[in-house]
């Protein structure tokens, strides 16, 4: 019998994570399932690119997965019950569940509006490849002069606004900040992002908390009103619900709490990573939703559950920063360079050969998704097989 292993999502971190499992265990031993809704892999971290018209590159999964051993499942995740180690699904020929062994829960995050009013209604938002083509519909059809606001001084609030101001320099580009702009960068690193700010004409409203935001402008604690024919919200990032709805133990935004391993406090045949988990790095600080935490925390529960599977050590390497990299448009970029808890350090790269960089970092994570298997390491024999508690079931639409 095989071991089922079951991974939602296939973004950065769960189409890393199945196939760094598939390249270290026996096709004959496990069969590795990948559920995602979409046929090919989103570049998250491009989003803002796509919103202003840019096309990306396409990566089907078929093409991706293509003799690794990993089943690429095309469904949308509606549920998940962890006591009787089933997942249900919704595809074109209707409603199943999936059976476990292990389950990896890469399910991810998606924009967060903060209960700020008008913000569901009116704003737009670049956490999704469908919220990007949406701002990218609306800006098209803006007119030269027209407001666009961005809310939020965070790293996508940063790289939307140089985007979208060096793509369209006829509009009226303008950032809203709770804080002061890049307040935890570098003194290097915010010299650079106000001169580049500067150069691209962005306005900017710093210690701007926004409290309301209309059909046409954008309220402030302060009382201002900004004028805005679109808003642009990158305020943070939610987590997806499915998990609120199971009987994992969670932290209190959602997050499934994890060891070092990401394994399930409440659940040892759960595996969270990504937005999803609630990991600390150095000094027992949580890691901030990014793909510069996600990937790393891919590659510890992929080594963990083929080495609990064949009756190996888990791993326990500790998870760390090390820069920030920041687009700034296609020619502009920041890489500040942190401390190991994610604190700016006096260095910082900037200028084209930071945007090079960036792009670099870009491809890098592409590339180790598009080739899960490439890199050679000993597949090993699965020796240690769980009692199942549950089968695979199917039930009507």
């Amino acid at each position: 019998m095989q071991h089922r292993i079951v991974v939602l999502g296939a973004g950065y971190t769960g189409a890393i994570a199945a196939g760094r499992i598939a390249k270290r265990l026996h096709r004959e031993d496990v069969a590795i399932t990948l559920v995602n809704a979409e046929p090919d892999f989103v570049e998250r971290v491009r989003m803002h690119q796509l919103a202003v018209g840019q096309d990306l590159k396409s990566r089907p999964f078929t093409e991706m997965f293509a003799g690794t051993g990993v089943e690429l499942r095309l469904a949308k995740v509606t549920g998940v019950d962890v006591d009787r180690k089933t997942v249900a699904v919704l595809d074109a020929n209707g409603a199943e569940e999936l059976a476990y062994d292990t389950l990896v829960y890469a399910l991810g995050s998606g924009w967060n509006d903060q209960g700020v009013p008008g913000t569901a209604e009116h704003a737009h938002q670049i956490a999704s490849r469908p919220g990007a083509l949406r701002l990218r519909e609306r800006l098209v059809g803006l007119d030269a002069g027209q407001p666009v606001v961005v809310v939020g001084g965070g790293l996508t609030g940063l790289e939307a606004a140089t985007e979208i101001a060096e793509a369209r320099p006829d509009l009226d580009v303008a950032l809203a900040a709770r804080g002061g702009l890049g307040d935890w960068l570098s003194p290097k690193g915010r010299r650079h992002l106000r001169k580049v700010f500067d150069k691209l004409g962005i306005t900017v409203h710093e210690h701007a908390a926004v409290t309301g935001v209309e059909a046409d402008r954008v309220a402030t604690a302060d009382g201002t009103s900004i004028p805005a024919e679109v808003t642009v919200w990158t305020t943070g990032f939610a987590v997806h619900p499915i998990a609120n709805a199971t009987t994992l133990e969670l932290t209190d935004t959602g997050r499934i709490v994890v060891d070092r391993t990401m394994r399930s406090l409440s659940h040892p045949d759960v595996y969270a990573i990504g937005d999803a988990a609630m990991v600390t790095g150095p000094g027992d600080k949580p890691l901030r939703m990014s793909c510069a935490s996600g990937v790393p925390t891919a590659w510890q529960a992929a080594d963990a559950i083929a080495a609990r599977l064949t009756g190996g050590k888990p791993p326990n390497v500790p998870l760390r920063y090390f820069n920030q990299c920041i687009s700034l448009g296609r020619k502009e970029g920041l890489i500040q360079y942190v401390t190991a808890d994610d604190r700016a350090v006096r260095a910082a790269l900037t200028g084209r050969l930071a945007a090079v960089y960036k792009e670099l970092v870009c491809k890098g994570a592409a590339w180790g998704v598009a080739n899960p298997t490439l890199m050679p390491t000993r597949r090993r024999h699965v020796v240690r097989r769980p009692a199942r508690t549950g089968a695979a079931l199917k039930t009507p639409a």
